[in-house]
């Protein structure tokens, strides 16, 4: 009978290791559907993010802000003959133009309420598998990093056009808030350079600048800047407490939690954007009468919300963050198993306008 009782036993221990091992290796499992949310403009979005908003150097509201970004009280843009200048107030303001997905499985559109585009409609891609929410890396990069970096993960990521304050029409029209429609700019799933960190050198040639040990130890100033005044835009190869901005890419070298690895990614979404001149900047007196494109970085022209799976709306001590803000604060509770491991953000960029 002990001898039956021991073959039983260990018949049931092999039999659990054995499907056990199946489901993890099961990328149609942990994809198999597009999970989302379309935001609720009422609930889910801080609106006291929108703050402080600066009018010919008064400003109202409590909120984050770029010291001396908005200039002189009064500004002066061209015009058409025959008044050739016009005179007005300089304007500055937070406003809620752009939103970002990071999701693990290719074409699934977050923000959208869990739009899937992938042509299979269901499964996991081809190219990457999914176990516990931090995905294996594709094979061509695996054979490129150490073992170690199997603690890493691979995002997927969308930039949206989102006006939503034009859109509702929640603050009046006085020259300065962003008009358009809701559009999505950018899916990473089509863009060669984000999955391969070689590839995408073609655009940041000066990340082998940064990618030894004592200048990544130095983001440890910017994290601690970005969690208590302001990230500093001088330090563009780090995104404060979350990681390397380089190279920008959806690899997540060290996956900490979902926030930190998600949180990284947008980031590092901003960052391309602004370095191909995608996003253009609207915030300094330089772009009071119109924006223009930088092609370099710029870490405060955002602040992020966390909108989905969890809407980030308590303010500790605001509800929405600088970028490299560490995220112990906001990041508690906002993840959870299956539904809850793809992240919808919402962006607030600074705009400085002349309110004509």
């Amino acid at each position: 009978m002990k001898l039956q009782r021991v073959l039983l036993s260990l018949c049931v221990v092999l039999l659990a290791a054995v499907v056990g091992t199946a489901e993890a290796g099961s990328p149609a499992r942990s994809l198999s559907t597009c999970e989302g949310k379309f935001p609720d403009p009422i609930e889910d979005i801080c609106w006291s993010c929108f703050y402080p908003i600066s009018i010919a150097g008064a400003e109202m509201g409590d909120g984050q802000d770029i010291p001396l970004d908005n200039g002189d009280p009064v500004c002066t843009c061209p015009a058409p003959p025959p008044l050739m200048e016009r005179v007005g107030a300089t304007g500055g303001l937070w406003e809620p133009v752009r939103s970002v997905d990071i999701t693990r499985k290719p074409f699934c559109l977050v923000g959208l309420g869990g739009i899937d585009l992938s042509s299979d409609g269901g499964g996991g891609s081809s190219e990457t598998s999914a176990a516990g929410g931090i995905l294996d890396m594709p094979e061509h990069t695996q054979n490129r990093r150490s073992s170690g970096a199997t603690d890493g993960s691979f995002y997927q990521a969308h930039w949206y056009e989102s006006p939503i304050a034009y859109i509702l029409e929640a603050v009046a029209d006085v020259g300065c808030i962003s008009s358009g429609s809701m559009e999505l700019k950018w899916l990473t799933e089509v863009d060669p350079l984000w999955n391969d960190d070689e590839l995408t050198n073609i655009l940041n040639f000066e990340s082998a600048l940064f990618s030894n040990v004592i200048v990544q130890a130095l983001c440890a100033v910017d994290c601690l800047a970005a969690s208590t005044i302001l990230p500093i835009p001088l330090m563009f190869w780090c995104a404060g407490c979350n990681g390397p901005t380089f190279p920008m890419d959806g690899f997540v070298p060290a996956h900490i939690g979902g926030i930190q690895a998600a949180s990284l990614i947008a980031e590092r979404l901003v960052h391309k954007m602004q370095r191909q001149s995608t996003e253009w900047l609207h915030h300094t007196y330089a772009a009071v009468c119109m924006p223009f494109p930088t092609g370099m970085i710029d870490k405060v022209a955002f602040k992020q919300q966390v909108v989905y799976p969890v809407p980030q709306t308590t303010k500790a001590p605001y509800c929405c963050n600088w970028m490299g803000s560490t995220n112990v604060l906001f990041g508690a509770g906002k993840e959870y198993p299956y539904k809850g491991e793809d992240f919808s953000f919402f962006m607030f960029r600074k705009r400085v306008c002349c309110i004509l």
